[in-house]
């Protein structure tokens, strides 16, 4: 199929990883240099205090908009009247609004990612600065009374959004970004034994296995907490990652998460851990799914 060879090529195109080096550390450390305050605006950009990507949600915005400005554009040329134009005017300022906070909290998402998804990520964010730069190029030619100049400006400009809309929507369901990776497993919903008690020390992180799915199992202050080991965010091994109180970060992007309950305590995760119900009998670690 030719969108899937349109995907293919950018995937193999080495130059996106060459301005993708340039450009992604200069993201991350914008945000390390900021120190808690950096900490926190990456929390919110991510959408960690949504429980769900921001992101997405904020695209709906200037896709919606631009969607509304075509049809009003459209009816004011088939009608000729003029205040369907003014409602395409104002539709067009509004998606520059949101492509503003959809830019923001694209970029964000896109520094923790690499490999495919991250080629694939850069182009579909400079396609949409290229759709943007068409839209507000048409609103000023609008307000300088060239209508028809504008209008084609526009129609370009939707043509790049729809082709980054269609990248995005291959980010999610081809690359799975921004999905929960921990939920698809089959958690046990009886108790199953996972581990001897007496191997797991105060403070000591251990992976097992209850039937067929990695768990974390952590004990703090005499009790055993347990938790998925797969994060949520790209499916990470919990248990390689470091344990500093009550928190365990991923090794690979760095999300937080309380060991006691699977909240998130930082990103760039959004989505919680799910959290089992531990118990010792006879001397074993035995654990179950807390939604039965």
């Amino acid at each position: 199929m030719v969108t899937e060879a349109l995907i293919k090529t950018v995937e193999q195109q080495e130059a996106l990883d060459r301005l993708s080096d340039k450009i992604q550390p200069l993201v991350v450390d914008a945000f390390k240099s900021s120190g808690l305050a950096g900490r926190k605006g990456k929390n919110l950009l991510h959408g960690t205090w949504l429980g769900h990507p921001l992101h997405p949600a904020l695209t709906d915005v200037p896709l919606g908009a631009w969607t509304a400005a075509l049809t009003l554009d459209a009816m004011e040329t088939i009608s000729g009247r003029k205040e369907l134009g003014a409602g395409a005017d104002a539709a067009i300022a509004v998606g520059l609004v949101g492509a503003a906070g959809a830019a923001v909290t694209g970029l964000t998402d896109w520094s923790e990612t690499n490999g495919r998804a991250r080629r694939v990520g850069l182009l579909h964010g400079l396609l949409n600065v290229g759709a943007t730069a068409l839209y507000a190029t048409s609103l000023v030619l609008r307000r300088k009374d060239r209508r028809s100049a504008g209008r084609g400006f526009a129609m370009l400009g939707y043509a790049v959004s729809s082709t980054a809309a269609y990248l995005g929507g291959h980010l999610v369901f081809g690359e799975q970004i921004g999905v929960n990776h921990a939920a698809a497993q089959e958690m046990p919903k009886e108790f199953v034994p996972v581990l001897a008690d007496a191997e797991l020390r105060e403070g000591e992180m251990k992976r097992a296995d209850a039937g067929g799915v990695p768990v974390l199992l952590v004990r703090r202050e005499g009790a055993v907490c347990a938790l998925a080991n797969t994060c949520s965010h790209f499916g990470g091994p919990l248990s390689e990652g470091k344990l500093e109180g009550d928190v365990v970060q991923c090794p690979w992007h760095g999300s937080r998460f309380n060991v006691t309950d699977g909240s998130v305590v930082d990103g760039p995760a959004t989505f919680p851990q799910p959290c089992f119900e531990a118990r010792v009998r006879e001397g074993q670690i035995e654990v179950r799914s807390i939604d039965r």
